[in-house]
């Protein structure tokens, strides 16, 4: 057992909803890639802000704005440590994911032009597909798939095959949501590189479970959300280096974003502020760090490698199920499971399970692309988290086996 995690009796006290109960039964909440529980700590950020200092941040002079201004951009700062970003400045908060991807989209209509080229993997949500495919509809570029095979991992030699000298962006995930694959992004980066185009890569199902160093990684962009951070909704981040947020236009206009306004000619501010347009999600803001500092107790090597044991362990008794088929079967993946059984459409499994106090997510987990390679409707997605038990998976199969039988 991992030093760090030894008493998670102790961890699982941090958070509350883990002790209520559905339809009488105890929660088994086995859906964190959709969204992970919120710890006390994070909570009580979120309290303290409203109950002792909420006030708007960057222009007020009073006491409370500079208090609420410097716990957002402390929180900037934990972000950018988490990370490894070189600088703060290159930290932009957004309300999550989706809105970093369409931000950097929307400045790229600036580069692209007809004809150029931008690569997408083909095991990407619809918020790392629609924006691209919107960016080459203004632009009149052409959109390309790097293909994956059956076990869901991306084709190497193909996406070589597919980069050339039209290629100025290459866009994928660190870990898809539909099948946990861990995508070798330390390769597909330099590739990239190599022929000049630039790499946004979509880490909202990575970043919980995998230490990210975006300088080590050489990445051009990259993205989170908070709320699979165990931190609130609505809030997220945007990494990207400078050079190439300097370059970005603003995204929105109005407040803060500006450096000067008068009706012949407005100047943006100077980054971060040129893409934080209005007044943000502060207390939001401060939650994530109040988040990110309670990733750090643990330790996010520490969470990696439980996680992968609560993985082996899960997968080891689905397998005994009789006419259980797993989709994502690549020997470097998160703590994701993404399966069928044979006869029974997910959603009655579903359905019934949560009947039993079991939470899973099923259909297409915005990924219709990837279930239309499968041929199939959708999944039943079980992924997990630190916070998650053994005897929570023998639960869980358990009520499956019922599911089955009453199903069958």
């Amino acid at each position: 057992m991992i030093k760090t995690l030894i008493d998670i009796s102790r961890i699982r006290e941090d958070f509350p909803i883990l002790k209520r109960k559905v339809n009488g039964n105890p929660l088994i909440y086995f859906d964190n890639a959709a969204t992970s529980q919120t710890p006390k700590q994070v909570m009580d950020s979120i309290v303290n802000y409203y109950s002792n200092y909420n006030a708007n941040i960057h222009r007020g002079v009073h006491a409370l704005a500079q208090e609420a201004t410097e716990a957002y951009e402390g929180a900037r700062n934990k972000i950018q440590h988490f990370f490894n970003a070189a600088k703060a400045c290159e930290i932009i908060f957004t309300s999550g994911t989706t809105h970093s991807i369409n931000l950097v989209a929307n400045g790229f209509t600036t580069f692209i032009k007809k004809g150029d080229e931008v690569l997408v993997s083909a095991m990407e949500h619809h918020s790392n597909i629609v924006p691209w495919q919107m960016l080459c509809d203004r632009t009149g570029a052409i959109l390309r798939v790097i293909p994956m095979n059956e076990e869901g991992v991306l084709l190497m030699d193909k996406y070589q095959d597919l980069l050339s000298d039209n290629t100025k962006l290459v866009v994928c995930n660190h870990v898809s949501n539909a099948l946990g694959t861990i995508n070798p992004i330390e390769e597909i980066i330099p590739m990239a590189h190599a022929v000049g185009a630039a790499v946004l890569v979509d880490g909202a199902q990575s970043s919980p479970h995998i230490k990210v160093d975006v300088q080590k990684l050489d990445v051009d962009f990259y993205t989170a959300s908070a709320h699979k951070l165990c931190g609130p909704t609505g809030v997220g981040m945007l990494y990207g280096k400078e050079e190439w947020l300097a370059k970005l236009p603003p995204y929105q206009g109005g407040g803060e974003m500006i450096s000067e306004v008068t009706f012949e000619k407005t100047t943006y501010a100077d980054l971060p502020y040129k893409f934080e347009a209005g007044t943000p999600n502060i207390c939001g803001g401060i939650a994530f760090g109040a988040a990110l500092d309670y990733l750090n107790t643990i330790g996010l090597e520490a969470i990696e490698e439980y996680e992968h044991e609560l993985l082996t362990y899960a997968t080891d008794q689905l397998t005994q199920i009789e006419g259980v088929k797993i989709y994502g079967t690549s020997k470097n993946k998160t703590a994701v499971i993404s399966f069928n059984i044979q006869g029974i459409h997910p959603y009655d499994i579903g359905t019934l399970i949560d009947k039993m106090g079991i939470a899973v997510r099923t259909g297409q987990h915005c990924a219709q692309p990837v279930m239309d390679y499968y041929k199939i409707p959708g999944t039943i997605r079980a992924s997990f988290s630190f916070y998650n038990t053994r005897e929570e998976i023998d639960q869980f199969i358990k009520a499956l086996r019922k599911a089955k039988e009453m199903l069958q």
